[in-house]
């Protein structure tokens, strides 16, 4: 997860299915201490890493700003354990080649495996199944353009086939792609058992650690919001997006935002549709059946967008129930609704390996793309590999340092962005008076020369803090599906009162005197 506060948005107020049964309490850290490797984020990454590790026989630490394993976007994912990945096939043989295509695949199938691997060693109930998942159009959607995927997602290895439609009883979708072994599980769950299990291996997991600097070197060392430190061998930042750095990663990646609705299913269901579903709109919805509280409900994920713009969770949690009732047949209530954070890369694979313009014993895990969970466990495989010193054939693929040519222009537009975002000093507030924030509710004013976030809460009493987000000093804006502060440029995020939940941000909003 990214490692920072405490969690205060409304995930955990509006029931996300992955939370109430899965709560588990890390040992606190209560002095320095010196290990072999130390893992920060309890996350799929850094769960997955600190497993293999300590499986291979490592001292690993995990410190984690969280009370438990999986709490942060762990647990916010929709949890398609796939390596028919969300980027296209057809992209990604344009971007790297026939090979880098295959090794795609390969590593997201071993990625699959591995978690199936690990659940049967390690006993894990994460409602782990293996399925179909099903790539169809919108109705204007061309034929042409399933049909190239089917044939590039086959030559990359995947085993996917054409069919007339996917097999949903009461929405006739068009001809779709079949991609045999695909899967889905719990993932709160799922890393529970994973953390039991490096646990019994003999890691050890620390929690309420916030993580304020690493320093590489030998040793490395790992400091902590409460002024304890961990020296190490080596050091794996696993915090969704790196914590460690200004820089070197952050300008190749595009934090966004996804919204996620659970609706439940009755009687009338076509019980023979359970399976993963994708559409190729833009932006694309997602959809798979899961079990939360012993009910069965549909999990419909989609309507993404660019962190930082606005909002409006309302309309897009509206809209996905919407495509889904149209598109499943009985469907009961919305049992839960929620939003997570994806960093998009430029080049659409993700970054995992040694950290770029640092000491060769610091290592991350960064831009899930959309496939987290495979992504996690490819770094436990991958960086485990590195820090043993032994090869790995998806170490270049993955390089945190490497520069995709044929990805030119999707870096410049993700920095164009960025740039375009620091214009917002010159502009004016949300609103021109603090009275016009309604309860409940944030904006930004402007102060003089400087912009002020203001919250005002259910009371009435009103919060100020900076705008001045204290990574690199981007302004923030108002989330009002989270309640939040989100920074456009490199996706941090702030509660209501300042309080940072994703990084790079390591440090609150500023305060400001009024």
């Amino acid at each position: 997860m990214a490692h920072t506060a405490d969690e205060t948005s409304p995930v955990w107020e509006l029931g996300a299915p992955h939370v109430a049964p899965y709560v588990e309490s890390f040992s606190l850290l209560g002095a320095d201490l010196r290990t072999e490797i130390c893992v920060v984020g309890a996350g799929m990454a850094g769960l997955s890493v600190a497993y293999h590790l300590a499986r291979a026989g490592r001292q690993v630490v995990v410190v984690e700003a969280g009370p438990g394993p999986g709490v942060g976007e762990t647990n916010r994912s929709t949890a398609h354990v796939v390596s028919a990945v969300d980027d296209r096939f057809t992209e990604l043989s344009r971007l790297f080649g026939a090979d880098g295509a295959r090794l795609v695949a390969e590593s997201h199938a071993a990625a699959v495996n591995s978690i199936e691997r690990i659940i049967a060693d390690e006993a894990i109930e994460c409602d782990f199944r293996r399925l179909d998942g099903w790539l169809f159009n919108p109705p204007s959607g061309s034929t042409m353009d399933l049909e190239a995927e089917c044939r590039a997602a086959t030559r990359a290895g995947l085993d996917a086939s054409m069919q007339p439609r996917a097999p949903l009883a009461g929405f006739h979708t068009g001809p779709a792609i079949r991609f045999a072994h695909q899967a889905r599980m719990n993932p709160r769950a799922y890393a529970a058992g994973l953390a039991q299990a490096a646990s019994r291996h003999g890691a050890r997991l620390f929690g309420n650690a916030p993580v304020t600097s690493v320093e590489g070197g030998h040793p490395a060392r790992v400091s902590t919001a409460q002024g304890w430190h961990v020296l190490a061998d080596a050091v794996v930042v696993a915090t969704n997006v790196p914590i460690n750095d200004l820089v070197a990663i952050h300008g190749k990646l595009a934090p966004m935002r996804t919204y996620v609705v659970a609706l439940d299913v009755t009687g009338e269901a076509d019980v023979d549709a359970d399976a993963l579903y994708w559409d190729t709109l833009d932006p694309y919805h997602y959809a798979r059946f899961g079990v939360v509280e012993g009910a069965r409900v549909l999990i419909v994920g989609g309507e993404d967008h660019r962190v930082g713009h606005p909002a409006h969770g309302t309309e897009r949690w509206t809209r996905l129930e919407e495509w889904a009732r149209a598109r499943f047949a009985g469907l009961g209530a919305v049992r839960a609704r929620w939003s997570g954070q994806i960093m998009e890369p430029a080049d659409l694979v993700a970054f995992i390996g040694r950290n770029p313009m640092d000491e060769n014993n610091v290592f991350v895990a960064a831009g899930d793309s959309g496939n987290g969970i495979t992504h996690g466990a490819i770094a436990g495989l991958l960086i485990s590999d590195l820090v043993l010193g032994r090869s790995n054939p998806w170490a270049k693929l993955y390089d945190p340092s490497r520069v995709t040519l044929k990805a030119a222009q999707s870096y410049a537009d993700t920095n164009l962005h960025v740039a375009e975002h620091y214009a917002e000093w010159l502009t004016g507030g949300d609103v021109e008076d603090v009275g016009q924030i309604p309860p409940d509710s944030g904006a930004v004013v402007r102060e003089g020369l400087t912009k002020v976030a203001v919250y005002r809460d259910l009371a009435g009493v009103v919060h100020k803090r900076s705008a001045v987000c204290s990574h690199l000093k981007c302004i923030v804006a108002w989330n009002d599906a989270e309640r939040t502060w989100d920074c456009a440029c490199h996706g941090s995020r702030f509660d209501h009162f300042g309080r940072v939940l994703n990084g790079p941000a390591g440090a609150p909003l500023p305060a400001v005197e009024d």
